[in-house]
Parts: structure tokens; C-alpha cells; sequence
């Protein structure tokens, strides 16, 4: 499978679990986590082996929503955002949580969010086509 820089990815028994791997900033949503999430269900839908995915967050959060000031202060002025990181999908304009949640709904394994903590903002937003949530502090 590919390295992923942004989470941990194990596949075992079939099942492949991706955890976010930024605990220091409780695995904030960037524009790298954006791609790595949609390469990992286009490597989970293309390997027979995976037969479900799970996404999960190390340390108190799951993911604590689009981490701010990365575009040095201007996270919210679209203005200023970097060719490609807006798509036009169907007419429609999708920010890089558009195109991760489009990504989901298309699996075509079954995705699981174990939340573990905090989830704010896109790590709500992600959520909503996965197939199960399961809420706890010791989800995993």
C-alpha cells in the first residue's frame, strides 16, 4: 500500500484502518489531508483484499475541522486559495471537505468513523456518508 504522511494506514483481516497521525494539532484538516484521503479510497476501493475502512484519530481528537492560518491568515479568503484547491463538480463549486465527502460516498467498501474525540467543523462534515459512527473515547 502507499505511505501516507498525514495518517497511519494497516490493513488487517480485510479491513483497513486509517488513523490521523497529527495529535499535536488534533488531526486538523489541510489541503494534504484532503489528497491523501481521496488516494486512500481510490487504494482501498481498487484492492479486493480491503473489505471495510475505518477512520479514527490519535490522541484527543478525531479531527478538529480545516486547521486555520495555514494560508498565513487568509484560510477563509477564497480569493487567495491555490489553483485546484476548489473543483467545479456537476456545476458545483467543492472546497476540498466537498470533494473528501464526494470521495466517501462513492466507496465502495463500507467506512466506519470511529470517533475518538473531538470533531469540529469537516471532521462532522466527513462523517455524514460514512456507513456507521461510532462515538467513545476508546474508539479505535
Amino acid at each position: 500500500m502507499t505511505d501516507f504522511t498525514m495518517f497511519d494506514l494497516k490493513v488487517t483481516d480485510g479491513v483497513a484502518v486509517a488513523t490521523f497521525n497529527r495529535p499535536d494539532k488534533m488531526n486538523t484538516f489541510t489541503p494534504v489531508v484532503m489528497r491523501e484521503m481521496i488516494s486512500l479510497f481510490d487504494l482501498t476501493d481498487a484492492d479486493d483484499s480491503v473489505r471495510a475502512v475505518v477512520i479514527t484519530g490519535s490522541g484527543r481528537a478525531f479531527c478538529a475541522g480545516a486547521e486555520l492560518g495555514i494560508a498565513g491568515g487568509d484560510t477563509f479568503n477564497y480569493t487567495k486559495r491555490a489553483s485546484g484547491d476548489e473543483i467545479i463538480h456537476d456545476g458545483i463549486r467543492r472546497d476540498g471537505g466537498g470533494r473528501v465527502v464526494l470521495r466517501i460516498f462513492r466507496s465502495l467498501k463500507p467506512v466506519i468513523a470511529a470517533v475518538n474525540g473531538a470533531a469540529v467543523g469537516v471532521g462532522v462534515t466527513m462523517q455524514l456518508p460514512m456507513d456507521f459512527r461510532i462515538a467513545s473515547t476508546n474508539a479505535k
